[in-house]
C-alpha cells in the first residue's frame, strides 16, 4: 500500500509528505540524515494524519492537494479525521 501523511513539527508547522511504510518514515523524519531537509531543523515531528492508498499515482495526486491547501484546511481535516487510525500506524 502507499500512505500520504501530515506531520506536526517541534515548531508547529505541518510537512506532508509520501510513504510505502508510515512509521518507518517518521522515525527517519526524527533520526536520520534520510529525513526531508524541511523536518531535520524540526524535530521531533509527530504524526498527525495518514490516507492509504493502492497506488503510488493516487497517492501522489493526494500529496499534491493536500500541499496546496492552507494551514486552516490541513487543520480541518486533521481535525475531522479519526485519530485512531493514526494511533494504528
Amino acid at each position: 500500500m502507499h500512505y500520504i501523511y501530515i506531520v506536526e513539527c517541534s515548531d508547529s508547522t505541518l510537512y506532508t509528505g509520501y510513504a510505502r511504510d508510515v512509521q518507518k518514515r517518521i522515525e527517519e523524519h526524527n533520526s536520520s540524515v534520510r529525513g526531508a531537509k524541511y523536518t531535520r531543523g524540526r524535530r521531533p515531528v509527530t504524526l498527525r494524519y495518514v490516507e492509504e492508498f493502492p497506488t503510488r499515482s493516487d497517492a501522489c495526486k493526494r500529496e499534491m492537494v493536500i500541499k496546496k491547501m492552507s494551514r486552516e484546511a490541513k487543520e480541518t481535516l486533521i481535525n475531522n479525521y479519526n485519530k485512531n487510525v493514526v494511533e494504528k500506524v
